[in-house]
């Protein structure tokens, strides 16, 4: 080997190694010289608080009755001829129901209709013979005694008269009485005697029953608590009286279905059951299909009043801590989130009745609550309401917070 060769091999290797060198220098000069991208500002969408009227309504259970019940009873003795009625079916007032046998009765009026008449056919005789003997006392004509003897039999006669008076009227009732008649008007139900059964007049076992079923009663129970609450609300000017709709209700049927129809609050029972701790309030609904039943349990919404500045927020913007109390995130007016405590009233459709923690102008967090945290900037957008669900303010629960 050549000693130029020898020279040539390691500078051509310092020469390669010295400008690896240099490339990665520079490399670096430039990777100092780019500052790092700026942090990405996270997006949330809010929805601003704003106050409105809502009608604050509640859910309480009840159960349907009867408007008037008449137990059919006879109110004389005797033997069932044939009943008079189909059993379940609506009949009227007057109509008649069951006809027990009249001949004992007409006999018995016959004969008093007798004895009166023979005590009315006395009467002439015995009225012309006291005014003779008044005439001839005066004249000493007859005695004191024979006069006052004439002026008897006339008296006993004329109270004979009256006696068999009443005894006809009274025949003639017994005799109505035999054939039953519907006091009221109304769905009947089972006959509780056949044809040929003997019953005694008041018995204790009712022969029918008639319900009238429209309207309906639905009775309502409300524990106390829920009653002083309303009133302190009331009084507090939290809540105000709507007038005559405050008395209109609305009824759940037990499949969830709602009645087509709104009843009327007739009155709050004035004594509380110590057992239940609750009033009775007894609602008047109309039922002309006949959809109600008595002892059907049902859902009456009664409203309380109305809230004139009601704050509402979306369920959805709202979180709960570890202790289970509820929050949400605002906006302030620097765009940095801010941790709201909330106190709720109830729901109201798929939103919160807010009683204290927000004010109008608040802007809450709906969407993107996860990626953000107290006092992080934020970039917001508009929230995009689902268009599918209908706003509800009215229809309330009692879901408490």
């Amino acid at each position: 080997m050549q000693l130029s060769e020898i020279v040539y091999k390691p500078l051509k290797w310092t020469v390669v190694l010295a400008a690896l060198l240099s490339t990665l220098l520079l490399a670096g000069c430039d990777r100092q010289q780019q500052s790092p991208p700026p942090p990405r500002v996270p997006e949330v969408a809010t929805v601003t608080v704003q106050p409105q009227k809502v009608v604050l309504t509640t859910e309480l259970p009840g159960r349907t009755s009867a408007f008037r019940v008449a137990e059919i009873r006879p109110q004389v003795s005797g033997l069932i001829l044939k009943r008079l009625f189909t059993e379940g079916s609506d009949v009227k007032v007057g109509q008649a129901l069951y006809q027990i046998d009249s001949a004992p009765f007409q006999a018995v009026l016959d004969n008093a209709k007798a004895a009166l008449g023979r005590a009315e056919a006395n009467l002439p005789a015995l009225r012309s013979r006291a005014k003779r003997y008044r005439e001839l006392l005066a004249d000493k004509a007859v005695s004191q005694q024979d006069y006052d003897d004439a002026a008897a039999a006339l008296t006993q006669v004329e109270a004979d008269i009256q006696y068999w008076k009443a005894t006809v009227e009274t025949a003639r009732i017994n005799l109505g009485y035999t054939r039953i008649t519907a006091p009221i008007s109304g769905r009947i139900g089972r006959s509780s005697v056949t044809d040929g059964a003997i019953v005694t007049a008041y018995q204790p076992i009712p022969l029918a029953i008639i319900q009238q079923l429209d309207p309906i009663y639905v009775d309502v129970t409300q524990s106390t608590t829920e009653l002083l609450r309303l009133k302190r609300r009331l009084n507090d000017g939290r809540l105000d009286n709507d007038g005559t709709n405050q008395n209109k209700v609305k009824l759940i049927l037990e499949d969830g279905t709602a009645y087509p129809q709104e009843g009327m609050l007739q009155f709050r029972d004035v004594t509380v059951d110590p057992t239940t701790g609750s009033v009775i309030l007894r609602v008047v609904f109309p039922n002309p299909e006949g959809v109600l039943l008595p002892g059907m349990f049902v859902r009456a919404v009664i409203k309380e009043g109305v809230k004139e500045q009601a704050i509402l927020v979306t369920q959805q913007g709202v979180a709960r801590d570890r202790k289970g109390n509820p929050f949400v995130l605002i906006v302030d007016a620097e765009n940095k989130v801010v941790m709201r405590m909330l106190t709720l009233d109830r729901t109201i459709g798929d939103k919160w009745l807010v009683s204290a923690g927000l004010a109008p102008g608040d802007r809450v967090i709906v969407e993107g609550r996860q990626r953000v945290r107290p006092g992080a900037a934020v970039k917001v957008v508009p929230f995009k309401e689902d268009e599918t669900k209908p706003a509800t303010p009215e229809n309330t629960t009692n879901g408490g917070a």
